[in-house]
């Protein structure tokens, strides 16, 4: 292994987890704690081939200014939301991304938002923290029907932790859905219609923009639960605002949105019928330690590459 490779921003959490078994991954790998000293990422990857990124902005005068570099590894799926990829490929800067590493992780936390709203837990601690003993009703979910939208791997942990919870899950997704899943597959607008929670597990593209229109919205009961773990655009958030007032459907439990971090006077921070969370799915240090575990793999494999080019 030749080369020099350096993760530019670590943040603390990760340098946490980051071992002696980890280290021995990319034994020369250079760590800076933190974002790029003065701002200069071109100059903390001077001389370097690779790059592991975890959340710096790379625009195509910094790409173009990182003489050397040829593959940067960036820390999960968003690579497009922090680098120029357009000016990477034109460059000749692989763009390598991690997939999976949280897939439990975000399940569970869709799991602990529908619970979250069914059991009204935040308005309940909102309550006694002001000094009020409120005891709200609620409902139970077994034996309820939640409805998975999109069961690549983290929509499918979701199937089954539904299942184990003795509802009847109910799937839909954009090819077919695998046959080993413990749910019933069916059309998109019959899940809106018949399931009492939608959790949604979608990417955001062109193909699933705003996709959760106010028509679809319609279709769900009054009564029902719209949990988002997948990404905020693929909801029309001005039509979820306008039927989560109109008391068209009882709850959203959100944690990704259109614009992120949600901007100050934004309607859902004033309404008792959403719980809300900060894009905090994928954030245990479970998955924390195989993201960081994924991204070291794969840049001893791009380094590795290197010794026989």
């Amino acid at each position: 292994m030749s080369g020099k490779a350096v993760f530019i921003d670590c943040p603390e959490f990760l340098s946490e987890l980051y071992g002696p078994e980890l280290r021995a991954i990319v034994p020369g790998l250079v760590m800076n704690m933190g974002d790029p000293p003065n701002g200069d990422t071109a100059a903390l990857l001077a001389g370097a081939f690779g790059a592991i990124n975890d959340h710096t902005y790379m625009d195509a005068e910094t790409l173009g200014a990182c003489d050397g570099l040829k593959v940067i590894v960036f820390m999960g799926t968003g690579a497009s939301s922090y680098i120029e990829l357009a000016a990477a490929e034109k460059i000749g800067i692989r763009v390598r991304t991690i997939r999976d590493y949280g897939n439990r992780s975000v399940a569970e936390h869709a799991v602990a938002l529908m619970f979250a709203s069914a059991r009204r837990i935040a308005a309940m601690d909102s309550a006694l923290r002001s000094g009020q003993w409120e005891t709200l009703d609620s409902i139970e979910l077994e034996h309820k029907t939640l409805g998975v939208v999109g069961v690549g791997g983290i929509g499918a942990e979701m199937v089954r932790l539904g299942h184990a919870l003795g509802m009847k899950v109910l799937a839909w997704n954009r090819s077919a859905v695998p046959e080993d899943l413990p749910c019933e597959a069916c059309a998109l607008d019959d899940l809106f219609e018949r399931a009492d929670v939608v959790s949604l597990h979608l990417s955001h593209n062109d193909e699933t923009e705003k996709m959760i229109d106010a028509r679809r919205l319609a279709l769900m009961r009054p009564q029902a639960l719209l949990i988002n773990t997948g990404r905020g655009g693929i909801i029309d958030e001005p039509a979820l605002i306008t039927a989560l007032k109109e008391k068209r459907i009882a709850h959203a439990g959100l944690d990704v949105f259109a614009e992120e971090p949600l901007p100050d006077g934004h309607p859902f921070l004033e309404m008792a019928n959403v719980t809300l969370t900060s894009h905090a799915g994928f954030m245990t240090r479970e998955a924390s330690a195989r993201l960081l575990q994924m991204a070291l793999e794969i840049m001893r494999d791009e380094l590795a590459g290197l010794v026989h080019n």
